[in-house]
């Protein structure tokens, strides 16, 4: 039976809020060896920003600290920390969620290790910290603080015990995974994964984003839809302004409401919006005239009733558009899935799904000898890693003169996200 870890080993040390008290850290974390143990928290659903409201340090030798990056502000130990440990690994837990507001305080990691993606690679089937931990290290860790609010201050005492046991087995969790993969002889996949997220350029902002509002699919009605656009994105800059998640100024169920049964009169309207959120000062009269004025688009000011799709036709449509491509991709998920599972890892880490479309959607060469050539070099210009493509590039050529689907009870048998599990 797992035990229980209730609290840091050496307790929790003292929150730094100052410049000065940054720079005591950078102190200790030199005199300590080996990799540093990194972890952020924000206020995921409660801010706007994605900005980090406490930073979680620890590394052998060097102490377990906990900062509060609002507090301390701009202060040159943030890069002289990127600095001082340009040559050394910092270990993260789902990199991709921390990564962006660490750099924006400043620290910038070179050299990373990703427990998360790294569990996956290693062929660990539950990912979350408190799982991993749980099946490496024999240690569960109190988990019941993940979803508070970090922007409040003061930090509470029994939140930031939680922050601290993120990072306290880090560097131990970070080890076994390690061993795992040495063992399964794919420690530089996780490598060139690892170098891959670091490269990686920020994601592309969203076409019409209101397109993502909660209950939007059940809309046809185009003037409807027109009010959800211009409601929205004045919601959204409102709560830009202030800071604060667009759902906590009102939320998508409220913003669907006032589309599809049009409030009477200024009155309603600014009801329709109090019912719902906590705020009383809101530019109602302003929203008001967007709102009379969203319905009265016509024509090519109204919104389509679909975004105009790029790229690849959703898989489900093949079967009519393309039927010898369809045949190929059930094939190819098939190639996917079977490798995948020969290595032990998800099939979402063996290859992206997209990259398995974008092969199989075009006539490939009848030459087989150039199929492969085709592959490899598809799959390379979509971002594959060179162990990916070294894996499934044979499978996938060795089906690609297939004209007959295989029947799969579920459509989409691969998962389109790769969403990491942080707890």
């Amino acid at each position: 039976m797992a035990e229980p870890l209730l609290a840091p080993l050496g307790g929790v040390p003292d929150l730094i809020e100052t410049s000065e008290g940054l720079g005591n850290v950078l102190a200790e974390l030199k005199a300590g060896t080996g990799p540093i143990a990194i972890d952020a928290e924000r206020a995921s659903g409660y801010k706007y920003s994605s900005r980090a409201y406490l930073i979680q340090i620890k590394r052998n030798g060097g102490g377990l600290h906990l900062i509060d990056p609002i507090a301390v502000g701009k202060s040159p130990y943030w890069n002289e920390m990127s600095n001082a440990f340009a040559d050394q690994e910092w270990i993260i837990h789902a990199s991709t969620q921390d990564l962006a507001c660490l750099r924006e305080v400043g620290i910038d990691p070179k050299i990373i290790f990703d427990t998360e993606l790294g569990g996956r690679i290693a062929g660990c089937e539950r990912v979350g910290l408190g799982p991993l931990t749980e099946q490496l290290l024999g240690i569960t860790l109190a988990k019941e603080h993940s979803a508070v609010d970090w922007s409040m201050r003061p930090l509470r005492p029994e939140w930031l015990n939680y922050a601290a046991l993120d990072v306290e087995l880090l560097v131990e969790l970070r080890d076994q995974i390690a061993e795992l993969l040495i063992a399964n002889k794919k420690l530089e996949w996780a490598k060139e994964d690892f170098a891959a997220i670091l490269k990686a350029p920020p994601a592309p902002p969203r076409k019409e984003p209101w397109r993502r509002t909660s209950g939007i699919h059940k809309i046809r009605d185009l003037t409807a839809l027109a009010i959800i656009r211009e409601l929205w994105a004045a919601r959204n800059e409102f709560a830009k302004e202030i800071d604060l998640a667009p759902g906590r100024v009102f939320n998508d169920e409220t913003l669907v409401l006032i589309a599809t049964k049009p409030p009477k009169g200024f009155g309603d309207f600014k009801k329709a919006l109090l019912r719902r959120t906590r705020l009383t000062s809101m530019p109602f009269e302003k929203w008001y005239e967007i709102f009379e004025a969203a319905q009265k688009l016509e024509g090519e000011d109204l919104p389509k009733l679909r975004l105009p799709s790029e790229g690849l036709p959703p898989p489900k449509m093949w079967q009519t558009k393309n039927p010898h491509g369809y045949a190929r991709l059930t094939h190819a998920r098939a190639a996917v899935l079977k490798c995948a599972g020969e290595n032990l890892m998800p099939a979402e880490n063996l290859i992206s799904p997209e990259a398995i479309r974008r092969v199989t959607w075009p006539t490939p060469p009848v030459e087989v000898a150039d199929r492969m050539k085709f592959v490899t070099k598809e799959l390379a210009e979509f971002g594959a890693r060179s162990w990916q493509i070294e894996l499934i590039s044979g499978p996938i050529a060795a089906i690609l003169g297939e004209i007959e689907p295989l029947i799969v009870e579920v459509e989409e048998s691969q998962s389109e996200s790769t969403t990491p599990e942080s707890d």
